[in-house]
This record gives structure tokens, C-alpha cells and sequence, in this order.
């Protein structure tokens, strides 16, 4: 004899058409930059502290650099010495480059001046080049602001002694005239994403004022993890009210869904060939129905494709539930769910 999985079964509910779904959107700053240190020194002074606005090239602070000061005072007297030599080589190769020509001396020592002359010369724009790296080394120990924005973050303090390199954060800077908004939107509505198309915002912290975005573009791709595509909606935000970092519900408009159904999330199997509901095929026979859903709840999840209205719907199957296997339907099951978003 065998054994019959129990299940209690109801019409799946019909649920309200929708032409539009919320999403959560992380609020990001247009540019967002850390501000690190080229060389290494002690901080001087820095000028600007967290919440202070700057513009591109405002000096932020000065590291004083004594190695590189002297390294540079060093270069440019190897430069000079480098020139001088170079020089007297160049008058040397001259000097025998006209005497060859009379026989006054040898070819091969006029070739060994010619030669020594081109040499000092290569050694003079090697020295240069040192110079200049020292040189543009040294602008460094001047810390600019790379672009307008507000200062977000200040992790040094006068006399710290600084260290180049990606870890050594000076300041954090962010571009907040307008924001960038990022939110993932599930396959099935991905293709009533248009860019340049206006998207209603709202925050937590602006009860009742409801921000407009423009969808400025898209991953163009599904994520294969997730079924989503990123996209990205800029806010303009020069009055200042909206802050990066912050949450925000995006309103997006679609065309209508058509007929839909109201289940409970308990009725939806993660299978790892897709989700699927358990309906009953006959009085005792389960099937398993491909699905697509719409919104989550928690509780009651939207099935925007897969159902029809005289399904009955198997409201909590079990894992091992298989298509076509033979079920116990429990009597007094209510209906699948309530109606409505």
C-alpha cells in the first residue's frame, strides 16, 4: 500500500491587475572618491572638515616631505653636473670631428669623442627626467580636491605622519548635486524599463514629498543570480535634501500584468528547474505549474503567470511533492489567499 502526502487545497484567489510595483533603491553620491596621499611626510595642515563644500582644486591640505625636498635639491645639482659634463664632451667631439678632417688626429679617437658626447647627453635627460619625477612628486605634498563636492570624511589630523599608497586616507569626498539611484528589477518587468523615462521617489525621511528621477541607463544584461537588471535613475539633488546612503522606494510603471492570483509564499516551491505551485489535476493527482511571480509581501506572494481561476491550489505541499503523484486532499481547506496587493 502506499503512502499518500496530506495537503489542504483552495482557489487561488484573484488578485487586482497592477500597472505599477515598488522597488528598494540604494541612493549613491554622483562621484564618490577617497582622498589619498602620493607621499609620504607629516601633515602640515588641512583646511576643510567634514560637511565643508569645495570646489575642484581647493587645497584640502599640505604633508611636509623633507626626503623628497632634499631628494630634489640632490637631483637638480646631478642635473647640473650631468650639463656640464655633457658639454665638455660636445666641444671635445667638435674640436676632433674638425681636426679628422686635416689628419690631425685619429679616426678612432675622434669616434671615441663622438661617442663619449652622445653618451653625457643621454645622461643629461635622465637626470632631467629624475628632476621631473621629483619635481611633480613634491606638487603632491599640496592635496587638491579633485573635483566640486562635499567632504564627507576627515581621517587625519595635524602632525600625523602620513604614508603614501591606497590605504593612507586623507579625506572622502562625494559630488552630490545629483544622485545616483540603483535598483534591481526582476526579468518580467525588465522590458518596460526605458531609459530617459521619469521615475516617482520617495524616502522615509520625506514623508508625503514624492522626488522625480530620470532612468538614465541600464546593465543591459540579466543577472543570472539574481533574474534582475541593474539599473540606474540620477536625481537632482543641488537644494540638498537628499543624502547618499539613504533608502529609497522606486516607483516604477508597467503595462498591466493581466490576470493575476493571490497565493501564500508557503505554496511556491524553489525547484532547480524554476518555481512551481502544486495544483490538484483531478480529485487525488498533484501537478506541478510552472509559475511566474510578481510582488512579495511575505505572507502572500502575486502569480502573474502559470495559474488559472479554477485551479486549486495546494497550499503548503511538502518538499518531496513530485508531478503526478497521488494526494490526500484534507477537507475544511479555506481559500489560498485574500485578493488584492
Amino acid at each position: 500500500m502506499s503512502w499518500r502526502p496530506d495537503c489542504q487545497c483552495g482557489r487561488a484567489k484573484m488578485g487586482s491587475p497592477t500597472n505599477t510595483f515598488v522597488l528598494p533603491g540604494n541612493v549613491t553620491a554622483y562621484t564618490d572618491a577617497p582622498i589619498n596621499a602620493r607621499t609620504s611626510g607629516y601633515l602640515k595642515q588641512w583646511f576643510f572638515d567634514i560637511g565643508a563644500k569645495v570646489k575642484k582644486g581647493a587645497l584640502l591640505a599640505v604633508i611636509e616631505s623633507p626626503e623628497v625636498d632634499q631628494q630634489l635639491v640632490q637631483a637638480e645639482a646631478d642635473l647640473a653636473t650631468a650639463q656640464a659634463t655633457a658639454n665638455n664632451s660636445r666641444i671635445q667631439a667638435e674640436r676632433y670631428t674638425g681636426l679628422v678632417k686635416s689628419q690631425a688626429v685619429s679616426q678612432q679617437d675622434t669616434d671615441t669623442f663622438v661617442n663619449q658626447a652622445a653618451a653625457t647627453e643621454s645622461a643629461v635627460h635622465s637626470a632631467q627626467a629624475n628632476v621631473q619625477r621629483l619635481k611633480e612628486l613634491q606638487q603632491f605634498e599640496k592635496v587638491y580636491a579633485p573635483f566640486d563636492g562635499v567632504v564627507t570624511a576627515r581621517t587625519v589630523d595635524t602632525g600625523v605622519l602620513i604614508t603614501q599608497g591606497a590605504g593612507a586616507e586623507l579625506f572622502h569626498i562625494q559630488a552630490l548635486g545629483t544622485l545616483r539611484v540603483y535598483t534591481n528589477v526582476p526579468e518580467i518587468y525588465s522590458g518596460a524599463v526605458k531609459r530617459g523615462a521619469k521615475i516617482p521617489l520617495t524616502f522615509a525621511e520625506h514623508p508625503g514629498t514624492t522626488f522625480t528621477g530620470t532612468l538614465v541607463r541600464t546593465a543591459d544584461a540579466i543577472d543570472p543570480a539574481s533574474r534582475t537588471l541593474l539599473v540606474e535613475i540620477d536625481i537632482d539633488n543641488r537644494s540638498g535634501e537628499l543624502m547618499p546612503g539613504s533608502l529609497a522606494q522606486v516607483h516604477f510603471n508597467t503595462p498591466s500584468a493581466g490576470e493575476t492570483f493571490m497565493v501564500p509564499v508557503a505554496a511556491v516551491m524553489f525547484r532547480a528547474d524554476g518555481l512551481r505551485v502544486g495544483v490538484l489535476a483531478n480529485s487525488n493527482t498533484a501537478h506541478l505549474a510552472t509559475v511566474v511571480i510578481g510582488e512579495d509581501d511575505g505572507a502572500m506572494i502575486q502569480i502573474v503567470n502559470g495559474l488559472k481561476a479554477s485551479d486549486k491550489v495546494i497550499q503548503d505541499p511538502p518538499d518531496s511533492l513530485i508531478d503526478g503523484e497521488k494526494v490526500t486532499v484534507v477537507k475544511g481547506s479555506g481559500n489560498a489567499g485574500k485578493g488584492g496587493m
